[in-house]
């Protein structure tokens, strides 16, 4: 076997050179145009989803799901169950919501689930106030803060009825009806929705 002689590249034509760096640019322009930029390391929109959010143009708003109560059937299971992630991503599924929602969530648990006094829940799944508020936060809807400040919502819409008592406590008062219940979540619903308004 001889030796061959090694023989330089030939350089490529003007051309094809040409066209190659105006593939490479083409792809570069490709990529570039996939992956998210924004004018300012710190900013996580897109200028376009910037722009078109200050325009009141909203997709993300629109593929949000739908806020509802969780559904009746999940009354019957023991609150731990309600912490199973299949469950969680089928409701709220760490969804950040805000106190007004929680609230109005809170009153639609009680109204689908039924009313409970003097424990979490009864064995048919009614819930008092507290109780409807621990669904909606095993089930990730808002975190411990939402359902802390919707608390401090319904301790002011007592105390502005002249009552002191803490509201897991005025829940179980006998006497105290449904009805009762439901106005003062509404009500602390209402004014933390006028609060996040102004």
């Amino acid at each position: 076997m001889t030796a061959q002689p090694l023989i330089a590249p030939a350089l490529p034509a003007p051309e094809l050179a040409d066209e190659a760096a105006l593939l490479v640019r083409e792809i570069e322009q490709y990529l570039t145009a996939r992956v998210r930029t924004t004018a300012h390391p710190l900013v996580t929109k897109t200028t376009a989803e910037l722009v078109a959010e200050a325009l009141g143009i909203t997709q993300a708003a629109a593929s949000l799901p739908v806020l509802t109560a969780p559904s009746r059937v999940l009354r019957l299971l023991p609150d731990w169950v309600l912490n199973f992630p299949v469950l969680r991503q089928l409701h709220g599924g760490g969804r950040q919501i805000s106190v007004a929602e929680h609230l109005e969530l809170t009153a639609l648990v009680i109204e689908r689930y039924g009313w409970h006094r003097g424990a979490l829940r009864s064995t048919s799944g009614r819930r008092c106030i507290l109780g409807a508020q621990g669904v909606l936060f095993r089930l990730g809807y808002g975190d411990e803060h939402t359902a802390i400040a919707a608390g401090h919502r319904l301790q002011t819409a007592l105390a502005q009825r002249g009552i002191t008592e803490p509201y897991h406590r005025w829940n179980d008062a006998t006497g105290r009806t449904r009805a009762e219940v439901l106005t003062l979540v509404r009500t602390a619903a209402a004014h933390a929705r006028q609060a996040d308004r102004s």
